[in-house]
């Protein structure tokens, strides 16, 4: 499954109160690797931020006067996010504001668009209770670089929130195959049912053929013509 880290940059705190998005980073992750396909807007929100606002993103609302509208982007992003895994840190607060801009142009909410939505604070909490878990504070606590930080931005910050969250879920990779829907048996044991792959058969070529039949006659040499294969072919069984 795809994986989108997306983040918001708002005109405050409220999608309720008539705040309104004004900035969407998204990095893309296959295979808990990033592929470079990324999404990036400016958006005009039809109203100013709040000071306090424009003290974390530093975004001003001359910059976005000439900026599209939401509706403008909406089919990208969602065409874009489509049946993937959305990865948010604080989840709630992006995704209220998602689905107030969607509402206001007729749209479904965000996950009638994706596969799940997941929130990496609060696998965060749970990795370290008690300790601060701000991005900024995983960061540092896992090692990514965030140097370059020193306003909140939508893209820089979904950036390092892909680093961020593939540090805290390493050592998760599944070895298992998306085999749909695996069978319990009577003791708890999980049983596949193999005969659900079609597995490719890969023949041998004329020179490992020739290699195949070398050793063989090998074996037959070494064991005096009582090699297994030659005693079946020739009706003979081992009653021993």
């Amino acid at each position: 499954m795809r994986q989108i880290v997306l983040d918001t940059e708002t005109t405050g705190l409220s999608a309720e109160n008539g705040d309104r998005v004004i900035e969407i980073g998204c990095v893309e992750l296959v295979a808990r690797k990033l592929t470079g396909s990324n999404k990036h807007f400016y958006l005009n929100p039809g109203r100013d931020s709040h000071e306090d606002a424009l003290k974390v993103h530093g975004i001003s609302n001359e910059f976005l006067k000439d900026k599209p509208r939401f509706a403008a982007v909406a089919d990208e992003l969602l065409d874009y996010l489509q049946g993937a895994e959305v990865i948010i840190h604080n989840a709630p607060f992006d995704v209220s504001f998602l689905n107030k801009e969607l509402e206001l142009i007729g749209r479904e909410p965000l996950m009638h668009w994706v596969a799940k939505v997941t929130d990496s604070l609060m696998m965060a909490k749970e990795m370290f209770p008690g300790k601060r878990n701000s991005l900024n504070a995983l960061c540092d606590r896992l090692e990514v670089d965030n140097s370059g930080r020193t306003l909140h931005g939508a893209l820089l910050d979904a950036e390092l929130l892909a680093d961020v969250y593939i540090n805290l879920t390493r050592g998760q990779n599944s070895l298992m195959m998306d085999i749909g829907s695996p069978v319990q048996s009577d003791n708890d044991e999980l049983m596949i049912d193999l005969r659900i792959f079609d597995l490719p058969v890969v023949l041998p070529s004329h020179h490992e053929m020739q290699a195949h039949e070398k050793v063989l006659a090998m074996l037959d040499k070494a064991s005096r013509g009582k090699t297994i294969w030659r005693l079946e072919n020739s009706g003979v069984t081992n009653n021993a």
